[in-house]
């Protein structure tokens, strides 16, 4: 079995290393990133309150996530493990968001479509890293190396603040898009989607069957 073809990159990254990324490559990210969610999203947009720091503070990479995040006795603040969130449901705000927050590199779960890659994250020449499965949000937490600074805690709450972390070989995360706007995705399920028919040719169909997947309620089984 081959290798996967594996790379650090630093944050801030430049445009010049972002180009040298093809999808399917593993990424490790080592400098700052900060967490936003569709509150961060809404209020910096819809409601016109823009970022709640300059780009320096904050850096360049968002990752859609939700942290294990706790307020110590002194006032401090910890964060343990960062579990993705799904980015589709962000791709509304893309546009408004590249432009206030200057970001390059988009972090989250389950990718969005080439198309919509095409139309906002080209010509911003941005990328997206996705999760690499479930239950890895506690191996990402060992990449953070500190809580750099929080915004919209009260506004917001633990869950959808702005947490601006500090992390180390934080990682793995795969190339889902590139400069191009190319799909991981997309590429991988266009090789899978014509062998689908063949694989279940024969079989019965599934006798339980989850709420909302079908109307017909004489079909569904508890």
């Amino acid at each position: 079995m081959a290798e996967l073809n594996t790379v650090h990159l630093t944050l801030p990254a430049a445009t010049d290393d972002l180009r040298k990324l093809q999808i399917g490559t593993v990424a490790y990210l080592s400098g700052r990133i900060f967490t936003a969610r569709e509150g961060v999203y809404k209020r910096a947009i819809e409601d016109g309150a823009g970022m709640p720091a300059a780009r320096d503070a904050l850096g360049l990479a968002n990752f859609h996530c939700s942290p294990a995040a706790t307020v110590n006795a002194d006032g401090s603040y910890t964060v343990g493990a960062v579990t993705a969130t799904a980015s589709f449901r962000f791709a509304q705000w893309l546009d408004g968001w590249f432009q206030l927050s200057g970001c390059n590199v988009i972090i989250g779960k389950g990718g969005m479509t080439s198309e919509v890659y095409r139309k906002s994250f080209v010509p911003n020449h941005a990328i997206y890293l996705t999760t690499v499965g479930y239950g890895t949000g506690a191996l990402l937490g060992r990449g953070i190396k500190r809580v750099a600074g929080v915004y919209w805690l009260e506004e917001l709450g633990l869950a959808q603040a702005v947490w601006v972390l500090d992390v180390d070989k934080f990682g793995p995360f795969l190339v889902e898009s590139d400069l191009a706007g190319n799909s991981l995705f997309e590429r991988e399920n266009a090789k899978i989607a014509p062998g689908l028919a063949k694989l279940y040719a024969g079989t019965k169909p599934a006798t339980l069957r989850r709420y909302g997947e079908t109307d017909d309620k004489t079909e569904e089984v508890i």
